[in-house]
């Protein structure tokens, strides 16, 4: 027989929750990962803040091909699987295991999107991590048309590498709207001033999560 609760017992621990930031070039994802973990934080709970690639060692290859020249297609996505594998095993699970928020900017999607663009089925590419890696409870897809993200790419200083070539971005913006349809994605209208674009994101969170 379960015992009955009293007023004296702790209140439960909170559960983890798994927020991904998703979207092309020049859409915001880390300045609105970081705001989003500081929100967080206000209300009293623990954050693990990430990215993809990694700093990991295989973060780091896919880091330098991003600018020393691509891998081959294989060997990317590869190198993509090496590094989320073992983020999953020694961060991701851990912090969802103890109750903390974790939060992304970028995850598997942006693999379905970027190597969905060089060729690869991007049904395959989820298949093949979701094997492994956990689904988010709420992905975040920030979405901007391509001729504004170049501009704001241009106006930060950067110069579009090949991962940020005008038709491969606008194939992995087809590819992260057909994502839109999924139970817990939402398409965030990344226009506008990075205020608004927070504002946007704190309600959809506060709807669709109690966590």
């Amino acid at each position: 027989m379960k015992p009955r609760s009293t007023n004296d017992d702790p209140p439960p621990a909170p559960r983890g929750c798994f927020i991904v930031i998703e979207g092309i070039d020049g859409t915001g994802k880390s300045t609105q990962a970081k705001r989003l973990a500081d929100w967080f934080e206000k209300t009293g709970r623990e954050v693990v803040l990430g990215r993809e690639p990694t700093d990991g060692p295989w973060g780091r290859k896919l880091r330098e091909s991003a600018a020393n020249g691509r891998l081959s297609p294989e060997d990317e996505l590869q190198y993509f699987l090496n590094d989320r594998r073992q983020h999953v095993d020694e961060t991701i699970q851990p912090a969802l295991d103890a109750g903390k928020v974790v939060i992304l900017d970028r995850y598997y999607f942006s693999n379905m999107a970027y190597q969905g663009a060089r060729g690869f089925d991007p049904a395959g590419i989820r298949r093949l991590n979701e094997s492994f890696a956990p689904v988010p409870d709420l992905l975040l897809i920030l979405d901007l048309d391509v001729d504004h993200a170049l501009a704001r790419i241009g106006h930060r200083g950067d110069n579009a590498n090949e991962f940020e070539q005008r038709d491969a971005l606008l194939r992995c913006r087809e590819i992260f709207l057909s994502l839109r349809g999924e139970a817990f994605a939402r398409v965030i209208d990344s226009t506008g001033t990075p205020d608004d674009v927070t504002g946007r994101i704190i309600n959809t969170v506060a709807c669709m999560l109690d966590c």
